[in-house]
């Protein structure tokens, strides 16, 4: 329990890579809270689960980190509901994302500001509005969510609007570590692989023997890969390392698969 009594807060987070975030947080004794936009069902549902196996205080909040007046709710709520009024500890995870491969000029204006908004200004946003109490108490931890080999900057075609957001967020990420550092708050970046649908929600111990042949590690990611990096750069000994952009991928590379059109 080596987080008892700090707050959490988590985006995105009643399903997938954000609730093991949530629940593997929990049981380090943070109090949680639960982010959603429509998956309201799940988030209570994961609030107690919480509550129940790892005793400590849970709420969900639903909000739209791509809309401004949301971001500004999320943050007034979750800080109202923590018990000194801060949270201490910031996971970006929420970040649209559309599947279909599209070149840029096939991009509706209205998709460039969503991605746009809830991958970097929206994260950017949140950041701010919490940071003062950070600084205030002289400890927290914000994390982002990229993607493999984001920091490298590369081109990634048929990505365009989701791959500059995320390079854009790298490059904050650095400047944030260094500006916050003298405040005792750390900021990392956390890079997933292709962890996809089911084991987005599984263990390590599920899904080592299986098979992936994409990935140079031979097995498929989990979700557990990504919590457990989490909880490790959230932990209060880790102050020493910040503004890190960690690949979590297996060796996969998702650029490199990639593929122009003809």
């Amino acid at each position: 329990m080596e987080l008892q009594g700090k707050t959490a807060l988590i985006t995105g987070s009643a399903k997938g890579l954000g609730k093991m975030s949530a629940l593997a947080l929990a049981r380090m004794g943070c109090d949680i809270v639960i982010n959603y936009v429509t998956s309201e069902q799940a988030a209570n549902k994961l609030v107690e689960e919480i509550q129940q196996q790892s005793g400590v205080r849970a709420t969900a909040i639903c909000a739209d980190i791509a809309k401004r007046d949301h971001v500004d709710r999320l943050a007034a709520e979750a800080q109202a509901w923590s018990h000194n009024g801060t949270i201490d500890i910031l996971i970006n995870n929420a970040g649209p994302f559309i599947r279909e491969r599209r070149l840029f000029t096939d991009y509706d204006v209205e998709d460039i500001i969503t991605l746009l908004h809830g991958n970097l200004l929206g994260v950017m946003l949140l950041d701010h509005k919490l940071l003062p109490q950070m600084r205030e108490h002289q400890w927290g931890r914000i994390i982002h969510f990229g993607f493999g080999h984001a920091g490298e900057g590369r081109a990634w075609p048929q990505r365009a609007v989701y791959a500059s957001a995320k390079t854009g967020l790298v490059s904050f990420t650095k400047t944030l570590a260094v500006e916050e550092a003298g405040n005792g708050i750390t900021v990392h970046m956390v890079c997933p692989g292709d962890i996809r649908g089911d084991n987005k929600e599984r263990s390590i111990a599920e899904v080592k023997d299986e098979r992936d042949d994409e990935s140079p590690r031979s097995r498929p990611g989990s979700g557990e890969d990504i919590a457990r990096v989490i909880t490790f750069l959230c932990l209060p000994q880790s102050d020493y390392l910040t503004g890190n952009i960690v690949d979590v991928t297996g060796g996969f590379d998702p650029i490199k698969t990639s593929i122009m059109p003809t």
